[in-house]
């Protein structure tokens, strides 16, 4: 995970030296804003790699854990594996993304949309 976060605080020095500098008129903005977190189906939850790479990352960058290989599980294996992913981000204190509240003049199919993707 160490070249990973190197890379990142790079992109982010970088932005802010240009950002800092007299002409900010052709900026690129090269800086991480997510890392899209593939967790093997196989096993019992993340595996202490995971752990580490997630804490390494998780205050530099919004972190999306997503289950890799999900359409080979059955939907009981996959709310199982949800369900103690979710237990483990929270036991070892990883900060990951999470969906942003929804205006409250949004109509109710799209609240529900919003809170089944939460």
């Amino acid at each position: 995970w160490k070249p990973v976060a190197d890379y990142i605080d790079q992109q982010f020095e970088q932005y802010f030296r240009d950002e800092s500098g007299l002409n900010r008129k052709n900026i690129q903005d090269n800086r991480v804003h997510c890392c899209i977190y593939f967790i093997s189906p196989f096993g019992h939850g993340l595996r202490p790699l995971d752990v580490e790479f997630m804490r390494a990352l998780h205050q530099r960058v919004n972190i999306v854990p997503v289950l890799a290989k999900a359409d080979t599980l059955t939907p009981t294996e996959v709310e199982r594996m949800k369900n103690k992913i979710r237990e483990e981000i929270d036991q070892y204190g990883i900060r990951i993304y999470q969906f942003p509240e929804c205006d409250s003049d949004e109509d109710e199919e799209f609240k529900l949309q919003d809170q089944a993707l939460k």
